[in-house]
C-alpha cells in the first residue's frame, strides 16, 4: 500500500509576500533607502534569467502622473483588438498580484511563489531590491504567457529605474511634475532629464504633457536618440468616453490615444476606432483599474482617489468643487516624505477633516498631519487607523454630503 504524502513549498503564497516585503528593501514602504543608483542588479538579474526582456515586446511608459490610467487605457484597446496584453505597473492597492497581469487576469499566486523560491538565493545573494525582483518576476511571466505586446510602467524616474532595460517598440511619458524629488532632482528640467531616459535609439516616443523647459529637454533627447517625438496635447483634438471620468483622465486619454496613432503605423497592429471606443469605455472591466476617483457609496457620495502630488491633486480638489454637496469631508493621510508645504494650501478650509495614518513604515504620524494642517486652516480629529477614520466620516456625515478619501495610494488601499 502506497500513501500519497502532501510535501509542502518551501513558502506558500502569504510566506512568499512577507518574505518580499519584510527581508528586502521596498520603497512605497522604505523611502529613500530602497532607492537604487544604477541598473546593474536589473542587468544581473536579468542574465540569470536568461534575459527574458529581450524575447518581449513592450511599450514603456513613465511620467509623473497617469503612468497607470493611461498603460491601463493601452492595455484595454489592445485586448479589444485581440492581442494578449502583458501588462506591469506599480504600486499595488489590495494585493502584490495587481501588478502582473495578462489580459486583465492577475499572475497566479503559485508563480510568484515558485520564482521566489527557485532564484531566493540568487536574490539574497546579490542583494536585489524588492522593485528588482518583481520586474524580474513579471518580465519571466510575460515570456511564460507568450504575450503579444506588454505595457510595462516605469516605477520612478525613468533612466535608472530598473524597467528600463527594456527596448521597446515605443516610448510614452505622461507628463512632469515635482515628485519624488529627493531622488529626481528639485526642479522640472532635472525630473524631465530622468524621465526622458527611457528614450531609446530609432523608437518613437509620445510625449502626454509638457511645459516650455520640459519640452525643450524631451525635444533634444529625441533628436540626440534620432527618435520621432510626438506631443500628444497638441496633436490629438478627438475624444472617447471613458469608464475613468476623473477630471485629469483628459490628458490621459490623449495620451493613449496618440500612442495608439502611432502603434496603427508600427509592427503592423490592427486596431481599429472600434477596439479604441470599447477600450476606452471598458477599460476597468479588462484591466481591474481601481482607485482613479472610484466611487465607493453615491449617499453619501463617496469618492477615493490615489492622487498624491500637487499637480494630481490640484486637478482632484478642483473636480470636488464641481460637486453638490451640502458638507464636504477628506479622509486624508500622507507619506512621510510629502511636501507639505505644497500640498496643504490646495485644500479646501470648509471641510472637516479626519487624519490618519497608512498602515505602512513610511505612514505620516496622523498628530504631526494634524498639526501641520492647522497651521493652513484645516481643522478635524485624529484617528488610530484609517479604517476608524472612514468609518467615523460615513457615520458623520448626511446623505447629501461628499466625502473624499485619499492623499496617499496607502489610505486608498486600505479603504478599498
Amino acid at each position: 500500500m502506497f500513501l500519497n504524502f502532501f510535501i509542502p513549498k518551501e513558502m506558500n503564497y502569504q510566506q512568499t509576500l512577507r518574505w518580499l516585503f519584510s527581508q528586502l528593501p521596498v520603497y512605497q514602504l522604505q523611502g529613500a533607502t530602497a532607492y537604487k543608483e544604477d541598473l546593474t542588479n536589473s542587468l544581473l538579474l536579468a542574465e540569470h534569467l536568461n534575459n527574458p526582456e529581450n524575447h518581449l515586446k513592450c511599450i514603456h511608459v513613465g511620467g509623473t502622473n497617469g503612468k497607470g490610467s493611461t498603460s491601463h487605457l493601452l492595455a484595454s484597446v489592445l485586448q479589444e483588438a485581440g492581442y494578449k496584453v502583458g501588462l506591469y505597473t506599480s504600486p499595488h492597492l489590495k494585493d502584490f498580484r495587481e501588478r502582473i497581469k495578462v489580459n486583465g487576469k492577475e499572475i497566479a499566486e503559485d508563480y510568484v511563489c515558485d520564482f521566489v523560491e527557485e532564484n531566493k538565493s540568487f536574490f539574497e545573494e546579490k542583494e536585489l531590491s524588492f522593485f528588482e525582483m518583481t520586474v524580474g518576476l513579471a518580465f519571466n511571466y510575460f515570456v511564460s504567457q507568450n504575450t503579444d505586446i506588454n505595457i510595462i510602467e516605469v516605477g520612478m524616474g525613468g533612466r535608472l529605474d530598473a524597467t528600463n532595460i527594456i527596448s521597446p517598440i515605443l516610448s510614452v511619458i505622461t507628463n512632469i511634475s515635482k515628485d519624488h524629488t529627493q531622488f529626481l532632482g528639485t526642479n522640472l528640467q532635472s525630473i524631465a532629464m530622468e524621465k526622458a531616459g527611457i528614450i531609446k535609439g530609432n523608437i518613437p516616443v509620445v510625449i502626454g504633457e509638457y511645459t516650455p523647459e520640459t519640452k525643450e529637454i524631451f525635444t533634444a533627447k529625441a533628436k540626440e536618440m534620432q527618435s520621432d517625438i510626438y506631443f500628444a496635447s497638441d496633436l490629438i483634438t478627438q475624444s472617447y468616453p471613458s469608464a475613468l471620468v476623473g477630471d485629469y483622465q483628459v490628458h490621459n486619454k490623449k495620451t493613449a490615444l496618440q500612442s495608439i496613432r502611432v502603434l496603427q503605423q508600427l509592427e503592423h497592429f490592427v486596431i481599429s476606432e472600434e477596439n479604441i471606443k470599447n477600450g476606452f469605455i471598458n477599460v476597468i472591466n479588462n484591466t481591474g483599474l481601481q482607485g482613479r476617483w472610484q466611487q465607493l457609496k453615491e449617499f453619501p457620495k463617496v469618492i477615493a482617489d490615489t492622487a498624491h502630488n500637487k499637480n494630481g491633486l490640484e486637478i482632484v480638489i478642483n473636480q470636488i468643487q464641481k460637486e453638490n454637496f451640502e458638507k464636504l469631508h477628506f479622509v486624508l493621510g500622507v507619506v512621510n516624505d510629502k511636501d507639505l508645504d505644497e500640498i496643504l494650501p490646495l485644500f479646501p478650509k470648509n471641510a472637516t477633516y479626519y487624519f490618519c495614518k497608512p498602515n505602512i513604515p513610511r505612514g505620516l504620524d496622523a498628530f504631526i498631519l494634524q498639526q501641520k494642517a492647522i497651521g493652513f486652516n484645516l481643522n478635524g480629529k485624529v484617528y488610530d487607523s484609517v479604517s476608524n477614520a472612514y468609518q467615523s466620516a460615513i457615520e458623520s456625515a448626511n446623505k447629501s454630503d461628499f466625502i473624499y478619501v485619499g492623499g496617499s495610494t496607502f489610505v486608498v488601499a486600505e479603504v478599498l
